[in-house]
């Protein structure tokens, strides 16, 4: 049986984290040979305290590293830097795993020969906000044709969600970029690819992701994923999809269309009152089939993240380009 070490980064996730633990235990993968590595980003609530109270008293290898400067890929690099195993599996604190998980994970790694092997996610939120969150972060008007998250057939893909590697893999094209806050599993996965490897995605199963059930940390999370798709670009041109920068020329297209109709250019006129017609047809559409605060959701979402990709590339222009560290 192969043995696989589990790469967790956490901060603050005291309410989601007992669930991932349960997931753990709950694998038909004989924990003799798993490791986990939790890297934690210096929690300030009991994330810490709920890992080794539900893991101490288990006969599972677990150890938690402290990240101080709390970027996820870093935390990433770390967990693999120090992992005993071949297999690396980078998980995320804010999911569930079905108990299939590490086993499926390994078997298609093997058989497949893919670089890189990962399933769906099912966005799962709780409450009003939540759910309507979910919605926005999931379906093909909110996100586009992003397979792992709209359903897709099994096969080879450009990105899957966390992913499962051999520590060859970084050897030979290097770890996670740190310079990204956001996507940098897009900027790896662009790496594999253009080096030659595969990405491989499985639909045998999913994965169940829990948003936070926050208006304001949604519309930071746009903001911050359209700046971070820009830098991502800017490191590794071609790296990022046309769906990833369609917020940015929607944004655009906005604001050609209010100028239009304050120098009253007819030609701009018309094209603009089309275009916001048939966004808000859709955007009524895919509202009514889930939640009508998504009527409100899905243009904060992509306006924000349009508005953080005209300012990646305006920060990249004036060549002021740094890693946004948190240090609250």
């Amino acid at each position: 049986m192969d043995k696989v070490t589990l790469v967790i980064p956490t901060f603050n996730e005291q309410y989601y984290i007992k669930k991932v633990i349960t997931s753990i235990l709950s694998q038909d993968y004989d924990f003799n040979n798993i490791e986990v590595i939790f890297i934690d980003g210096n929690s300030k609530d009991s994330t810490v305290d709920i890992i080794n109270g539900e893991l101490k008293d288990r006969k599972i290898d677990y150890k938690i590293i402290i990240n101080q400067d709390r970027i996820t890929p870093k935390s990433v690099n770390m967990g693999i830097k120090a992992a005993k195993y071949d297999i690396i599996m980078r998980l995320d604190a804010h999911s569930e795993y079905p108990s299939t998980y590490i086993s499926k994970c390994i078997y298609y790694l093997n058989k497949t020969g893919a670089d890189n092997v990962g399933c769906l996610l099912f966005t799962k939120g709780e409450g009003i906000i939540g759910q309507a969150i979910a919605s926005v972060v999931s379906t093909k008007f909110g996100v586009g044709n992003s397979s792992f998250r709209v359903g897709a057939k099994s096969g080879y893909v450009d990105t899957v969600p966390y992913g499962t590697f051999r520590k060859s893999l970084f050897e030979k094209i290097g770890y996670f970029n740190e310079e990204l806050l956001r996507t940098e599993d897009n900027e790896f996965n662009y790496r594999i690819r253009k080096n030659g490897g595969k990405v491989y995605l499985f639909n045998d199963i999913q994965v169940i992701y829990h948003p936070r059930n926050s208006i304001l940390k949604l519309v930071k999370m746009a903001y911050q994923n359209g700046e971070g798709v820009i830098y991502t670009n800017y490191f590794l041109p071609g790296s990022m999809g046309i769906r990833h920068l369609v917020p940015l020329i929607f944004v655009i297209s906005i604001l050609i269309g209010i100028l239009g109709l304050l120098l009253n250019i007819q030609i701009l006129k018309i094209l603009f009152i089309i275009e916001i017609v048939l966004y808000f047809s859709l955007d009524l559409i895919f509202s009514l089939k889930t939640s009508l605060l998504c009527l409100i959701l899905y243009p904060l979402y992509h306006i924000l993240y349009g508005i953080g990709s005209i300012f990646g590339v305006f920060k990249i222009w004036k060549k002021n380009y740094t890693v946004l560290k948190k240090k609250n």
